[in-house]
C-alpha cells in the first residue's frame, strides 16, 4: 500500500508541466499569426514590388553609331544593315531537330549553332543571331517555310560600312563586340554584352560621342521565364557624327604616292603624314600596308584575323605614324642646330671645313673616323642645305667637350621641347613614346636589359653620333613631323588632333575639339633665320633634295625641308623627308618615312613632292558641314597625282 499523499504530488507536477507546454505552444501560434499578419498586411507593398520586379526583364536595343566624316562631310565610316538569321532559345530546346535543319541550310554545324545559343553576350529574352550576312534567298526561304523552321527568323542588324575601303583605315579604326574586360571597365555606363565597341583609331578615341544611347524594352516575364507582355519601350538614340580634320582626297593622294614609291623601290612599309602647322590639325595620315576594315563587319573570320596578324603581311593593323619608332637620321639635325644656336655654342656664321672625313678627337676604340659629304667650308645654313654630317659631328663633339658649361643634355633638352621622345598627345590610341639617347637613358636601358644594351657608358662618340640623328634615338613619324611643324609656325608645339567636331543630327557641333598648345620652343631670329635658310636651300639646286624639286614652282609655293637617311647594320637605310610650305607662311607640314627604302633624297622626297603637287592643285579648304541623316553619295575625289608626274604642280 502506497503512502497517502505521494500520488497526489505526482499528479500536480504532471498537470504543471502540461500547462507549461500548452502555454509555449500557444505562444508559438500567436507569434506565427503575428508574423503572417505582418507579412500579409503591413509589409505587403514591399513584397508586391519585389514580386513585380522579379517578373520584369529589361532588353536593350543597341543605338546606331554616329558616322565618321572628313572635313568636307564625306562619309568615311557609315552604318549599314546586316541581314542575320536568328533562332529562339526556347524553340531550340523544345525542337532540337530545327537546329539540325537550320545548320544544313546555313552551311554550319549544329555545334556552331549551339555555341551561338550558349553565348552569354546575347539576351536570354531575345532570339539569338546564328549567322550574319545571309543572302536574300535564304531569308526568303525561311519565311516561306516557317512550318519547318519554327522560332527562326531573318532580322536586320546594324553594323559598319566603309565607302572608301582601306582609305584611312588605321585612323578610322574598327569596332567589335565589347569583351568582358571592357564591359567591367565601363560598368554602370549602360553597356551590354554584344554591344559594338571601338577597338582602335577614332572608333576608340571618340567612343563616347559615336556610341549613342541604347533603347530599352521592359518585358513582363512569368515564373517559367516566358515573356508575357511589354510594359514599356524607349527607342535607341543614335550616336553623334564625328567630323575629322582629314581631307579624304588628300588622304587618298598620300596613300597612293606612298604605295607607288614603296612598290617601285621594293620596300614593304612606310608612313606619310600631312599636318596644318597653324593649329596641329592632321590633314592626312597614311600607314602602309593597310587593310579594309570591312573584314570586321559581322564578325571577323579566323582566317582573316590570322592574315592581319601574319608577320609576312607586316601587321597592317598598326598605325605606324603614331606607333612606329624610327631612327631620325639627319632630320634630327634641326634639334642640334637649335641647341647650338640658342645656347651660343656657335653663331650662324660659324664655318667648318667639311673635308669628307671626321676623326673623333681622343677616340681610341671602335669607329673613330666617320665619313661625310665633303662639301668644304660651310656655315649653319649651308650645312643644313647640304646635310653636312661633318658640321654636326663637330657640334656633338663641342657639346661634349664643353658639357661643364652647357650641361650633359643640351641637345636632348631641345629635342624634348620639340616633342621628340615624349607623347604628342594626339587623339588616337596606341601612341609610342620613343626616346632621345642620353647618358641617363643609356644607363637605364642597360640596367633593364644588359644583353640588348651592353654599353652603359656615354662617350664623345655617342655625343657625335646623337648630334646627327644616329645612335639610340628613336621617334615616331608624328613626333618628328610635329617638331618641324612647330619650327615652321615659329615655335608653338601643338597636340596633333584628328577629330574636329562631334555633330548632332542636324550637323551642328555639340563638341569642338579645339587646338591645344603643348609648349613653346624659343626660336629667336638669330636661331630661326639661318635654319630656315638651310631648309629652303635643301629643295633648291645644290640642296640634298634639289633634284627632286626641279621644276617645282618655288617662286609661288616655296618648300622647305630636310632629308634624312638612317643607317642600319645589314639593311637598306630608312628614308626620311620632313618639310613645310610655303616656307615663309606655312600652311602644310608634310613628312614621309620609308623602311629600308634608301636615301631620303631619292626615296622619301619624291613622295613629298607628289603630295605638294596635289596640294598646289587641290588646296585644303575650310571645313564643310556633312549632309545630316542617311548618307548621300559623296562627290568624286580629285584624281591622284603619281610620283614623278612631269609638271604636275602646274595642273590647275
Amino acid at each position: 500500500m502506497k503512502p497517502v499523499g505521494f500520488g497526489g504530488r505526482e499528479r500536480d507536477s504532471t498537470r504543471l508541466r502540461l500547462g507549461l507546454v500548452g502555454l509555449v505552444v500557444a505562444g508559438l501560434f500567436v507569434a506565427m499569426f503575428v508574423r503572417l499578419w505582418y507579412l500579409q498586411v503591413l509589409d505587403s507593398p514591399r513584397f508586391q514590388s519585389a514580386a513585380i520586379s522579379n517578373g520584369v526583364r529589361n532588353v536593350y536595343d543597341p543605338a546606331p553609331r554616329g558616322r565618321i566624316v572628313d572635313r568636307y562631310g564625306r562619309v568615311l565610316v557609315d552604318n549599314s544593315v546586316t541581314q542575320a538569321i536568328t533562332l529562339s532559345r526556347d524553340t531550340a530546346r523544345i525542337h532540337p531537330d530545327v537546329v539540325a535543319r537550320l545548320a544544313v541550310l546555313l552551311g554550319l554545324t549544329t555545334a556552331q549553332i549551339q555555341q551561338q545559343l550558349n553565348d552569354p553576350k546575347y539576351s536570354q529574352f531575345k532570339p539569338v543571331p546564328v549567322k550574319d550576312n545571309v543572302t536574300n534567298d535564304i531569308a526568303i526561304y525561311i519565311k516561306e517555310h516557317q512550318s519547318d523552321f519554327p522560332g527562326v527568323d531573318a532580322e536586320s542588324l546594324p553594323d559598319r560600312s566603309y565607302p572608301f575601303g582601306s582609305t584611312a583605315a588605321q585612323v578610322a579604326g574598327y569596332v567589335s563586340p565589347i569583351n568582358s574586360t571592357e564591359l567591367a571597365a565601363h560598368q554602370g555606363q549602360g553597356y551590354q554584352p554584344g554591344d559594338l565597341y571601338g577597338q582602335s583609331g577614332v572608333e576608340s578615341s571618340a567612343e563616347q560621342w559615336l556610341r549613342g544611347q541604347p533603347g530599352t524594352t521592359r518585358l513582363l516575364v512569368n515564373a517559367g521565364g516566358q515573356v508575357s507582355g511589354t510594359l514599356s519601350s524607349t527607342p535607341p538614340a543614335p550616336g553623334h557624327d564625328v567630323q575629322l580634320s582629314i581631307d579624304l582626297g588628300l588622304q587618298r593622294e598620300v596613300e597612293s604616292a606612298l604605295g607607288q614609291e614603296l612598290g617601285t623601290l621594293g620596300a614593304a612599309t612606310g608612313v606619310a603624314v600631312v599636318l596644318d602647322p597653324r593649329d596641329g590639325s592632321v590633314l592626312a595620315m597614311a600607314s602602309l600596308p593597310s587593310y579594309n576594315p570591312s573584314v570586321w563587319v559581322g564578325g571577323i573570320s579566323s582566317a582573316a584575323y590570322a592574315n592581319l596578324q601574319n608577320p609576312a603581311g607586316n601587321y597592317p593593323l598598326i598605325n605606324r605614324a603614331i606607333s612606329g619608332l624610327y631612327t631620325p637620321g639627319s632630320t634630327f639635325k634641326m634639334t642640334t642646330a637649335t641647341a647650338a644656336l640658342d645656347s651660343g655654342l656657335i653663331s650662324p656664321d660659324t664655318t667648318v671645313d667639311d673635308t669628307g672625313s671626321y676623326t673623333i678627337p681622343g677616340c681610341t676604340t671602335g669607329a673613330c673616323t666617320l665619313e661625310s659629304e665633303g662639301v668644304g667650308q660651310v656655315n649653319m645654313a649651308q650645312a643644313i642645305a647640304a646635310s653636312s654630317d661633318y658640321y654636326f659631328y663637330n657640334l656633338g663633339d663641342e657639346f661634349w667637350n664643353q658639357r661643364a658649361k652647357y650641361g650633359d643634355s643640351a641637345i636632348q633638352n631641345v629635342a624634348n621641347t620639340y616633342g621628340l621622345g615624349v607623347p604628342t598627345g594626339v587623339d588616337l590610341p596606341g601612341e609610342s613614346v620613343g626616346r632621345v639617347d642620353s647618358p641617363e637613358i643609356r644607363q637605364k636601358l642597360h640596367a633593364e636589359n644588359p644583353k640588348a644594351f651592353p654599353n652603359a657608358g656615354w662617350y664623345a662618340g655617342d655625343s657625335v653620333e646623337m648630334a646627327f640623328g644616329q645612335g639610340g634615338t628613336v621617334v615616331t613619324p608624328l613626333q618628328l613631323l610635329n617638331a618641324y611643324a612647330s619650327f615652321a609656325n615659329g615655335g608653338t608645339v601643338y597636340d596633333p588632333r584628328v577629330a574636329a567636331d562631334a555633330l548632332d543630327a542636324n550637323g551642328n557641333p555639340v563638341k569642338t575639339f579645339s587646338p591645344v598648345v603643348a609648349r613653346h620652343v624659343p626660336l629667336p631670329p638669330s636661331t630661326r633665320d639661318p635654319m630656315l635658310a638651310g631648309f629652303e636651300g635643301a629643295t633648291q639646286p645644290g640642296g640634298t633634295a634639289g633634284a627632286t624639286f626641279a621644276g617645282f614652282p618655288q617662286n609661288v609655293f616655296p618648300v622647305a625641308g630636310k632629308t634624312g637617311t638612317a643607317s642600319h647594320v645589314g639593311q637598306q637605310p630608312t628614308s626620311l623627308f620632313m618639310s613645310f610650305a610655303p616656307a615663309t607662311n606655312p600652311q602644310y607640314a608634310v613628312g614621309v618615312i620609308m623602311d629600308q627604302a634608301g636615301y631620303g633624297a631619292s626615296a622619301a622626297a619624291p613622295v613629298v613632292r607628289a603630295i605638294y603637287d596635289y596640294l598646289m592643285a587641290n588646296p585644303v579648304k575650310p571645313k564643310a558641314s556633312p549632309v545630316p541623316g542617311p548618307s548621300a553619295p559623296s562627290p568624286p575625289l580629285p584624281p591622284v597625282i603619281p610620283v614623278g608626274a612631269p609638271g604636275a604642280a602646274l595642273t590647275p
